[in-house]
C-alpha cells in the first residue's frame, strides 16, 4: 500500500496563522485545500513535507466568485463545482465552464480548488491554460505582506511556482473586457483524463476586430505555453477561418510536446494546431454575439 511519509498536520484558523507556521517551517511545510493533487505526490512519495497545514477552515475567508468593478475576483479555496455552477462565469469567462467540465469526476470538482490547481504547476492540468489566456493574475501574501503577479510569470516549469516557501496564494483576478469570448478544448483519453492536449482562447472584438487575444495551451510542452506569436497575429485582424488555421499552425509550431504514453511529437503537434483553431473559433462565435 502506498503511505506518504510521517508528518506533522495543524489546522489553520486564520490565514496570517496559515503564513506564519510556513515561515516557521523553514520550506518543510506545505498548504493543503482539496489535497486532490498533494496526496497523491505524497503516497508515491515524491512531496515528503514534514508538515501539513490544511486550510480547509479558512473557506469563509477564501472561497469567493466576486463581481467588482472591471475585474472578476476568484478566492483561491473556491472549488472546481462552484467554478462550474457560477453565473457570473459562464457570462463573462465561458472557458471556466468549459475546462470545469471536462475536468476529472464529480469527487474531484467537489473537494479540488482552483488555487491547489494552479500551484500544482501539473503540466497537465486545465485551469492554468484557461487564467492564462484570460491574462489572469494571482495574489500571493506572506509575511512581508502581498504580490499580484501575472500567469505569464507565475509558472518556471514543471510543479514549480514563483510561490515563496512562506506564500499562499490567496486570489486569482481577471479583468473584465467589453465584447468578450473565451473558449476551451481539450483532448483526452477518457473522459476526467489529464488532457492529451488542450487549448484556451479569448478574444475581445470590437467593429468586427479583434482587439485582444490570448490562446494558451497545456500539456503540450513542460508547463503553460502562451502563443505569443499567435496572439500578435490575432490582434487587429478580422476574425476568419483563415487566420484561426494560421494561429493554429504557429501554435503547432511554438509549442514543445514530448512522446510519451499520451501519444508521439508529431501527433501532438497537430492537436495543438486543431485545438487551438476550435478554441478561438468557439470564442470568436461567443464575442460576436456579445457585440451584436
Amino acid at each position: 500500500m502506498q503511505t506518504p511519509a510521517p508528518f506533522e498536520y495543524e489546522r489553520a484558523t486564520s490565514l496570517a496563522g496559515a503564513i506564519a507556521a510556513l515561515h516557521d517551517g523553514d520550506g518543510d511545510a506545505r498548504v493543503i485545500a482539496g489535497g486532490h493533487s498533494l496526496l497523491p505526490m505524497m503516497k508515491l512519495r515524491l512531496a515528503t513535507p514534514e508538515r501539513l497545514i490544511d486550510l480547509g477552515d479558512l473557506e469563509d475567508e477564501l472561497s469567493y466568485i466576486r463581481e467588482e468593478p472591471g475585474e472578476i475576483r476568484i478566492g483561491a479555496l473556491t472549488r472546481h463545482v462552484d467554478l462550474l455552477r457560477s453565473q457570473v462565469l459562464a457570462e463573462q469567462f465561458p472557458v471556466f465552464r468549459d475546462a470545469e467540465e471536462v475536468i476529472a469526476d464529480p469527487v474531484v470538482r467537489n473537494r479540488g480548488t482552483i488555487g491547489g490547481s494552479l500551484c500544482q504547476a501539473d503540466p497537465g492540468e486545465d485551469l492554468s491554460a484557461v487564467c492564462a489566456a484570460l491574462k489572469a493574475s494571482v495574489v500571493l501574501r506572506g509575511p512581508a505582506g502581498e504580490r499580484v503577479v501575472g500567469m505569464d510569470g507565475f509558472h518556471l516549469g514543471p510543479y514549480v511556482t514563483v510561490v515563496g516557501f512562506d506564500e499562499i496564494l490567496t486570489e486569482i483576478r481577471i479583468a473584465k473586457r467589453p465584447h468578450g469570448g473565451s473558449a476551451y478544448e481539450k483532448v483526452e483519453r477518457r473522459a476526467g483524463d489529464f488532457a492529451i492536449g488542450a487549448a484556451a482562447a479569448a478574444l475581445n472584438i470590437s467593429g468586427g476586430t479583434i482587439v485582444a487575444a490570448g490562446v494558451a495551451l497545456r500539456a503540450l510542452a513542460p508547463t503553460t505555453v502562451e502563443i505569443k506569436r499567435a496572439e500578435e497575429l490575432l490582434r487587429g485582424s478580422r476574425p476568419s477561418e483563415e487566420l484561426f488555421a494560421q494561429a493554429g499552425e504557429i501554435a503547432a509550431a511554438d509549442c514543445a510536446p514530448t512522446a510519451d504514453g499520451r501519444g508521439p511529437v508529431d501527433y501532438k503537434r497537430h492537436l495543438a494546431g486543431v485545438l487551438t483553431k476550435r478554441a478561438l473559433r468557439r470564442a470568436a462565435a461567443r464575442a460576436l454575439q456579445k457585440e451584436a
